[in-house]
């Protein structure tokens, strides 16, 4: 030991260390536009997708509004549903339909894509309905 008072080297590395990450760290972290689940601002009319970007037994998630999210399937050839994306039991985003199946990837629940509800938890409930419509080739908020 030398009697040195202060912080030693490796401290002062260290913090110097933190200082540089920890800005972009918080920025990461920032909720600044993020979508959330569900029509955010958009009106009715608003186009959401092409009917041809939702490929029939699967769907897409696709931007509604300046802050909104929807989860846009094609459980048959013709038939489009919406649902808002944001799982019941822990609020993370499902993926669109996987072997006609949607899941949610943070704790596992199922749900139908032909109306949403819940086949396997945790979720307490299904998906919530969004009402869509089909025009010139354009799936529209309803």
């Amino acid at each position: 030991m030398t009697g040195r008072t202060g912080p030693s080297r490796r401290q002062v590395l260290c913090g110097l260390l933190v200082a540089g990450i920890a800005p972009g760290a918080l920025a990461a972290c920032s909720t600044a536009g993020v979508r959330k689940g569900g029509p955010g601002d958009a009106k009715a009319g608003a186009v959401l997708a092409k009917v041809s970007a939702i490929p029939v037994g699967g769907g897409a998630l696709v931007n509604a509004g300046t802050n909104g999210l929807l989860l846009v399937v094609a459980p048959k050839a013709g038939q489009l549903k919406a649902y808002n994306p944001t799982c019941p039991h822990a609020g993370a985003i499902v993926s669109p339909p996987q072997n006609g199946i949607i899941t949610c990837p943070a704790h596992g629940s199922r749900f139908n894509p032909e109306n949403g509800a819940v086949e396997q938890g945790p979720a307490p409930t299904g998906l919530t309905s969004v009402g869509v419509t089909v025009s010139k080739g354009n799936v529209l908020l309803a």
